[in-house]
């Protein structure tokens, strides 16, 4: 237990249901392949990792169509791995946050699904996903995650982008009208990349998306799902990103896992790569009015069998609330309010133009340039005081 000036902070790690904690089915389901080496552990079923994940304490699940059932599934195939679904869905009471479309395993899509330059494979990349989004749409889901992965390129000539993006941009035009014509209640989140698998990816960052979501038919029906080892592998600040996303209003889910820098997507378990970033990650959410799921969109290792896959999926969750806990302290912590004063930080909300003024107000405006230039900021004593948090000195 922690006390700080009257606030009581309880060493409870356990997650609830109003934590939102939310996984991929692929997450635990990932097998440990990677371009190096064939599987370290057997398939799992949908429904088993619907129920280890509520045993563990989680509030939902996203899942790819090919999740739940396979590439060439026969109907009656379709319909009994979609059965085993909701029945373990059902029966823990675990709700389905989101869902998504797998358009980058089948060689189908080894050139992309919406900007393939094959039209016939932009054509059956609109069919699966309107497919998925029916299945999606009856489980209950309120977001559908949009990754595209294959959408890119690895020499100048294979891709006319231009071209590209004027397909890209149909794509959600048309499953945007199809959305609404069924009068379904969901809504798209673009997930940013910059590379891997493709060599570059298109909408490779936050900005990108932001720009590319002000050009559709449908834009109130599109935002962003950020995930911290996607901006982070193009060098870029995931709770900066995230910010930016709430002042669009377009922040409609968050994938979080651990990432070192700028190399391959690691996909660590959250908390487990740049933790200091996580920090200020669940800073920025704890205080926002993000509301969507807490989800985890790790892997766990290939050196782990299942055991080792429940015990990484537990730590995301663990993770998350310690530094939650950490942060609360930071912020409730005497000695941080004063030295947020200090550091004028609370002054930056305060407009630099007062009511009634304008332009002409500041026009001739001269301060006192020599002793402002003088004037230090104070950010290295809060800095400090926020790593003593996260160190767990304080």
């Amino acid at each position: 237990m922690v006390l700080i000036e009257g606030v009581t902070l309880m060493n409870d790690y356990t997650p609830r249901p109003e934590d939102k904690f939310s996984f991929g089915i692929w997450t635990v389901g990932w097998q440990g392949v990677d371009v190096f080496g064939p599987a370290t552990r057997a398939p799992m079923p949908a429904e088993r990792a619907v129920r280890k994940l509520a045993e563990l304490g989680a509030y939902g699940v996203n899942f790819h169509d090919n999740d739940v059932f396979a590439f060439e599934a026969t109907p009656a195939e379709r319909e009994e791995r979609v059965g085993a679904f909701r029945k373990a869905l059902d029966e823990t009471g675990l709700v389905v946050t989101t869902a998504t479309t797998n358009l980058f395993s089948h060689p189908i899509f080894k050139d992309g699904a919406f900007t393939s330059n094959d039209r016939d494979v932009r054509r059956f990349a609109l069919r699966k996903v309107m497919d998925n989004i029916d299945l999606a749409a009856s489980l209950g889901a309120q977001i559908y995650v949009a990754w595209g992965g294959r959408e890119g390129a690895e020499s100048g000539a294979a891709k006319d982008v231009k071209a590209a993006l004027d397909r890209y941009k149909e794509a959600f035009d048309v499953l945007g009208s199809y959305v609404l014509d069924q009068g379904y209640d969901l809504r798209f989140a673009i997930e940013p990349k910059p590379n891997e698998p493709r060599g570059d990816i298109l909408l490779p960052t936050i900005g990108h998306a932001l720009a590319f979501i002000a050009e559709l038919e449908h834009p109130e029906l599109v935002g962003l799902n950020p995930e911290v080892g996607h901006e982070e592998m193009a060098g870029l600040n995931y709770a900066h990103g995230l910010a930016q996303a709430l002042w669009h209003g377009k922040l409609f889910h968050i994938d979080l896992n651990g990432q070192h820098g700028p190399r391959y997507d690691q996909d660590l378990r959250f908390g487990a790569g740049n933790t200091r970033g996580a920090f200020w990650v669940v800073d920025l959410i704890d205080s926002s009015d993000y509301d969507g799921p807490v989800h985890f969109d790790f892997k766990p290792p290939r050196t782990e069998d299942d055991k080792g896959v429940w015990a990484s999926a537990a730590a995301n969750m663990r993770n998350w609330l310690i530094l939650r806990e950490k942060v609360r302290a930071f912020r409730a912590d005497p000695d941080v309010i004063e030295a947020l004063a200090q550091a004028r930080v609370p002054e930056l909300a305060q407009p630099t133009l007062a009511p009634g003024e304008d332009w002409r107000s500041v026009r001739d405006f001269t301060p006192d340039i020599d002793a402002l230039a003088a004037r230090g900021a104070a950010f290295e004593h809060l800095d400090q005081l926020a790593l003593e948090h996260l160190y767990g000195t304080r």
